[in-house]
């Protein structure tokens, strides 16, 4: 495999680094490997990328062997949040590591390489908040120009693709086995199967939704496969996609195994450099035009900070020299929260264990033809929409339910106890907020630049978030939320006659003094056992002059200073509805074309 992947002996630093650049990018990850790489398209420009960790390790490349990206020290930066008051009361300390990849292409490279765009409401949420450029059908063209779709003609939504741009993605290959049991116990809801890439989460016809008022209870609104960034049977990391063909190009310098320690302004404000760590040396590098930071959403907001440019009060606390008093960064924290442990055992021997994927000859198969089961993630894949709550658009899901990956009994505890702190026998279905309410933060530990940050998400501190995964609404249609029709969909026929499948009801600890399966039980049940999506954003909030926690414009440049922007997840001012994997690359794309626009580059 070595000869067509990006390995440690393609990335040498450069022989000789210049002292400045027209554009330094800090962070080699998800959004930083985009950006750079577009940048670098215009031949005379000179772009710098600074990543702190390495190159991608062989083992990262093949997807059935994703389970060793979560451990941590595994090119991660085992990020822990702070004692969580309303959640996470099962787990450690109340805490929960939220997995953030530390090496080039980030957690592209890490991940579970899910690919969602979110809905198409958002983004139209995004722009009517005030930033401009930022609706659905203006991000839609950067969708299409990052894919190559590597699947069958999707019929009605082929339009919404986009089929041979840098990024592979294709549907997981397989549906057999709890994946087929999940779509027939959907299809027993009455629920279409729905491309959630397309326009729609949500399958419903007109009619229905005329008839809307008149449901007896809440069933999921749309059904479907999963879809990966993996093309011929091998990860599709952005630094694979992006970096690797700009990598050879003399105008693109890529330095890996560099922390950024500080961004450096000019007396007027402007950013003009950063200094950084490589080797045990530190040194400084100076940008022409702009310093882009790339970091991610946990690492973003604290370089902003400690590099004076944050809320004044918490930078003074802290002995940071005030840039720039931008009270947003930092805040707004947002993840999706995914409520764990809903596991049905099933019937000895009717699921196969990770013992038939180590054979040996799976392990010759993907070697020689990159197939077989290493070619996707292990495990059965699938995902319901549901819309719980009243109000809004109809076809806006609030909740996703999806077959857990590898069903957290296939790995023989190998990887799942250490990830998520439990070991279930069996498979398991995660019902998890799209768009929660909670907003937390990122603040300094201290001002040493190499301290991790606090992180303290403030995980179900807005009740609504706790209504929609399980408290009945006393005014409402609804009969049941979100956790409820996980555990229709768990005991759907299919699961139950074939599998011989039966819910593990053993009450949670902490919980033992509810009355079992009612909303005071689900309530207290979702408090020990939801945690973190890993999927963080919000911190670097876009959005106009009038909105006083706003950090970037919809140009993503930062207020207070000029040569400067943030470009990754937290510019996201509200979650988007998915994994954010997709929704980052976009940015990076569009933010890509906005620079060159910007310095006159027609695109």
């Amino acid at each position: 495999m070595k000869e067509a992947l990006l390995t440690a002996s393609d990335l040498q630093p450069p022989e000789e680094l210049r002292v400045q650049y027209d554009f330094i990018v800090v962070g080699g990850g998800t959004a930083g490997s985009v950006i750079a790489a577009r940048l670098a398209e215009v031949s005379w420009w000179r772009v710098l990328v600074l990543e702190a960790g390495g190159a991608p390790p062989l083992e990262s490349y093949v997807p059935g062997l994703e389970g060793l990206g979560y451990l941590r020290g595994n090119n991660n930066w085992d990020y822990v949040t702070e004692r969580q008051r309303d959640a996470l009361k099962n787990y450690d300390g109340q805490s929960t590591p939220i997995l953030q990849g530390r090496v080039l292409g980030g957690s592209s490279t890490t991940n579970e390489m899910l690919y969602v765009r979110g809905n198409r409401r958002d983004f139209d949420h995004w722009a009517d908040l005030g930033n401009p450029g930022w609706d659905y059908e203006s991000v839609l063209y950067y969708y299409k120009k990052a894919e190559d779709y590597r699947g069958g003609h999707l019929g009605k939504t082929e339009e919404f693709h986009g089929r041979g741009g840098p990024l592979p993605v294709s549907p997981h290959p397989r549906k057999e086995g709890l994946t087929q049991a999940f779509f027939d116990a959907a299809h027993d809801l009455g629920c279409p199967t729905v491309d959630p890439n397309g326009p729609d989460q949500i399958g419903k016809s007109l009619d229905y939704w005329r008839n809307y008022s008149n449901r007896a209870m809440i069933i999921p609104e749309g059904i479907s496969g999963t879809y990966h960034t993996i093309g011929n049977g091998v990860r599709s990391s952005t630094a694979e996609t992006y970096l690797r063909p700009a990598a050879s190009w003399p105008n693109l310098h890529i330095l890996h195994s560099a922390t950024v320690l500080k961004i450096v302004f000019t007396k007027d404000k402007r950013a003009a450099g950063v200094v950084f760590e490589h080797a045990g040396q530190i040194s400084a590098v100076f940008a022409q035009r702009e310093v882009i930071v790339t970091a991610g959403a946990l690492a973003s907001p604290k370089l902003l900070m400690v590099s004076g440019v944050g809320p004044a009060r918490h930078l003074a606390r802290h002995n940071v020299e005030v840039i720039a008093d931008i009270p947003g960064v930092g805040q707004n924290l947002q993840d999706h929260l995914g409520v764990y442990g809903l596991t049905w055992t099933v019937r000895q021997g009717s699921l196969p264990l990770l013992g038939s994927s180590l054979s040996p000859d799976a392990v010759k198969g993907y070697v020689k033809t990159r197939g077989g089961p290493y070619a996707a993630p292990l495990g059965d894949h699938g995902s319901a929409w549901v819309k719980v709550t009243e109000g809004g658009h109809e076809d806006y899901p609030d909740v996703e339910v999806r077959l857990s990956p590898a069903a957290q009994h296939l790995d023989l505890g190998l990887f799942s106890p250490h990830v998520y702190r439990m070991d279930k026998l069996g498979y398991t279905l995660l019902p998890y907020l799209l768009r929660p309410k909670s907003l937390g933060s990122v603040t300094l530990r201290s001002r040493n630049p190499t301290d991790l940050p606090v992180i303290d998400p403030n995980y179900l501190s807005h009740p609504d978030d706790l209504a929609t995964l399980i408290a009945d609404l006393p005014s409402s249609i609804f009969l049941s939320t979100g956790i409820k029709i996980a555990l229709k969909l768990g005991n759907g026929t299919t699961f139950t006659q074939e599998f011989g499948a039966e819910f593990h009801d053993k009450p949670v600890p902490g919980c033992k003094l509810k009355r079992y399966g009612t909303d005071d039980y689900w309530a207290c049940y979702i408090r020990h056992m939801a945690s973190s999506f890993w999927h963080p954003a919000g911190t670097c909030k876009m959005g106009p002059t009038s909105d006083p926690n706003a950090v970037v414009d919809h140009k993503l440049r930062v207020r207070g200073v000029s040569g400067l922007r943030v470009v990754d997840a937290s510019i996201m001012p509200v979650i988007v509805s998915g994994p954010i994997l997709a929704p980052v690359i976009m940015i990076a794309e569009k933010s890509a074309d906005d620079i060159k626009m910007e310095w006159g580059i027609d695109v």
